[in-house]
């Protein structure tokens, strides 16, 4: 079966492994994936992620991370989609939760959160929000 929504699939993906208490998820492997999930590791949402390859295939085994039995991640909700996509300049980039979340970014420079790209002056496709 094809996957419309790479980027979608992953965050639902996330979303249902941390509702249902998993220790981990697994997804199908790709550079774009790879980066969200690096930027992820960055900023403490999730423990760390694992790259598998068998034969032709790549597999991310997501290690999902709890504090006191509650996940870190308390909402992550997928911004621009295949059907829209969504673009913000660096000035009008909003913050999430009064900074305590993060906007994830794809800009001429990589993937990058919402403050990193504002330090650098940089817009780009907003592809999803955690906090």
């Amino acid at each position: 079966m094809k996957i419309l929504d790479p980027i979608g699939d992953m965050i639902t993906r996330i979303r249902n492994g941390q509702m249902r208490g998993l220790k981990h998820v697994s997804v199908p492997g790709s550079k774009l994936r790879k980066s969200i999930l690096e930027v992820l590791q960055k900023e403490g949402f999730i423990e760390e992620f694992k790259s598998s390859k068998d034969k032709n295939f790549e597999t991310l085994e997501i290690y999902l991370k709890y504090v006191h039995g509650t996940p870190v991640i308390k909402d992550i909700e997928r911004v621009s989609r295949p059907g829209r996509r969504i673009y913000s300049k660096s000035s009008s980039l909003e913050k999430i939760q009064n900074g305590l979340g993060i906007s994830i970014l794809s800009t001429s420079k990589g993937i990058l959160t919402d403050y990193e790209a504002r330090e650098k002056k940089l817009g780009g496709e907003v592809i999803c929000k955690i906090s």
